[in-house]
């Protein structure tokens, strides 16, 4: 197995768990313990876990975000049934907004025979526009090449302009006290002025995300609804939830 995809399989298994060890990740992933630490080695210089004493290892929080080819590999079953679900809430003549993230980029291939207007800050979108009838629109801005986003002041100044009949932003977590959050104030900034301009607005986000908190809050979770794919009684009684 190749270097890559033994990363992107560790960081996998470590998004299912708090703390993980390096013996239950040999066992589970079948790469022996000497592999899986100059792995977790590589993936700690490149800033992505944090290395704990006695062999365990966390994923990293706070101002950092997984590339957009790991979180591709990340939960793609429940993200596709969320983009799915997600996609049927769009009829013919709105225009839509899709923000950056992996599980609002898959409602892409959920809606090629519609005709609607995409605005979007996804540079991946552009990709998913052969053979369908959307009418897209990319903003401007500065590109974040790791997550595959266009954010900054150019970028919010347009946004700022725009007003959308339905918005589908996705989230690094959401929580009670932490809204729905995401480690750049770039993107929280972003999320939040679609959401001012959204008659609906939809995020979309898998339960390996719930009750997890970020560096920043881009509005509360009662300020949306919420596409997942797991119930949670506590949230629930604070926010709109559909379980996809």
């Amino acid at each position: 197995m190749i270097p890559y995809i033994r990363h992107q399989n560790i960081l996998s298994e470590l998004e299912k768990h708090e703390i993980a060890y390096v013996n239950d990740l040999s066992e589970i992933l079948e790469i022996s313990a000497s592999t899986i630490r100059r792995d977790l080695n590589t993936l700690s210089e490149e800033g992505q876990i944090v290395l704990l004493r006695g062999g365990a290892v966390k994923l990293k929080t706070g101002s950092f975000d997984l590339p957009i080819q790991a979180k591709q590999l990340l939960n793609i079953e429940k993200k596709d049934r969320i983009a799915k679900y997600a996609a049927s809430l769009v009829k013919d003549g709105d225009v839509i907004y899709i923000d950056s993230g992996t599980t609002p980029l898959m409602m892409m291939k959920y809606l090629k025979d519609k005709k609607i207007t995409v605005v979007t800050s996804n540079t991946q979108v552009l990709e998913m526009l052969v053979e369908t009838d959307i009418t897209c629109i990319i903003l401007g801005g500065e590109i974040t090449k790791n997550l595959g986003s266009i954010v900054g002041p150019i970028t919010e100044k347009l946004l700022s302009t725009m007003f959308f009949d339905k918005s589908f932003l996705g989230a690094s977590g959401f929580s009670l006290n932490g809204g729905i959050n995401t480690p750049d104030v770039r993107e929280a900034t972003k999320k939040d002025i679609v959401r001012n301009n959204s008659k609906v607005t939809y995020v979309l986000v898998d339960s390996s995300k719930m009750n997890k908190t970020s560096f920043c809050k881009a509005f509360n979770i009662d300020q949306a609804i919420i596409i997942t794919d797991e119930r949670n009684e506590r949230l629930e009684k604070h926010a709109q939830f559909i379980v996809a």
